[in-house]
């Protein structure tokens, strides 16, 4: 399912199933904050063994945000019996639940099937996990926030409001190949006769072409800051026909 479907976001219903053996707990604020962007999460479960000191990190955080924690033992060493729980309570929910989504958390690529399957049913598939989350499973899903840009706020806490993010340097974006590849191809293909196109289209090709995307993972809260910095575009704000902002148009340069 594309992320163009016409939803309502703020009424999207969508179950978050947490992977406890593949997660760390001091993301679960960052995570449930950007789960909150797409919907209400209606089911909040995590999965784990919890007769074990391995998840004792996790234990207060779930009264804090009312994951409800699922019991699921480790019958035999070296066989993860917590991600076939996790598979068979999804299919579960898909079936009995009236849910828009589902968020799956987790680094581990036997969830890449059920991601499948669940945008087969026309579900919204949201993927959290590490960067080093095999590239099947987020390929998988309509949209993939790795779980590192999530501890932000926590660290953010500490230090002044106003001290402005650090960004990568201008030079590290310019010699990203594949970056430049894309923004430059979601540009000619969202521009008009002119060679000029709205950003709003333009993010939209680059969040269907890769589910992983996001300005945040170089360093921008927004994509039209990283397209700013990168020095590969013309950018123009326009005012607005129908409200009091600015519309934020782009041109690749010549010679770029």
């Amino acid at each position: 399912m594309s992320m163009n479907k016409d939803y309502d976001a703020g009424q999207l219903k969508l179950a978050v199933l947490i992977d406890a053996d593949n997660t760390q707990a001091p993301i679960t604020e960052g995570l449930l904050a950007e789960v909150a962007k797409y919907g209400v999460a209606s089911v909040k479960r995590i999965y784990g063994d919890w007769t074990t000191n391995n998840l004792k990190h996790w234990k207060e955080r779930l009264l804090e945000y009312a994951i409800q924690p699922i019991q699921q033992f480790s019958y035999t060493t070296g066989k993860n019996a917590t991600d076939s729980a996790m598979i068979i309570d999804a299919m579960d929910l898909l079936y009995t639940e009236k849910l828009d989504g589902f968020c799956i958390v987790s680094s581990d690529s036997d969830f890449t099937r059920l991601a499948a399957r669940m945008r087969e049913a026309g579900k919204l598939v949201l993927g959290f996990g590490e960067r080093k989350t095999p590239k099947p499973f987020v390929a998988a899903c309509d949209k993939f926030i790795y779980t590192e840009i999530l501890r932000e706020p926590v660290e953010e806490e500490t230090s002044s409001k106003d001290e402005p993010k650090r960004k990568p340097a201008a030079q590290d974006l310019k010699i990203d190949k594949k970056l430049k590849a894309l923004l430059g191809d979601a540009v000619e293909d969202s521009a008009d006769e002119s060679g000029w196109a709205y950003l709003g289209p333009v993010g939209q090709y680059v969040a269907n072409r890769q589910p992983d995307f996001d300005p945040r993972n170089y360093g921008y809260r927004k994509l039209a800051e990283l397209i700013k910095s990168c020095g590969w575009f013309d950018v123009e704000e326009r005012s607005s026909p129908t409200d009091t902002g600015k519309q934020i148009y782009i041109r690749k340069r010549p010679g770029r």
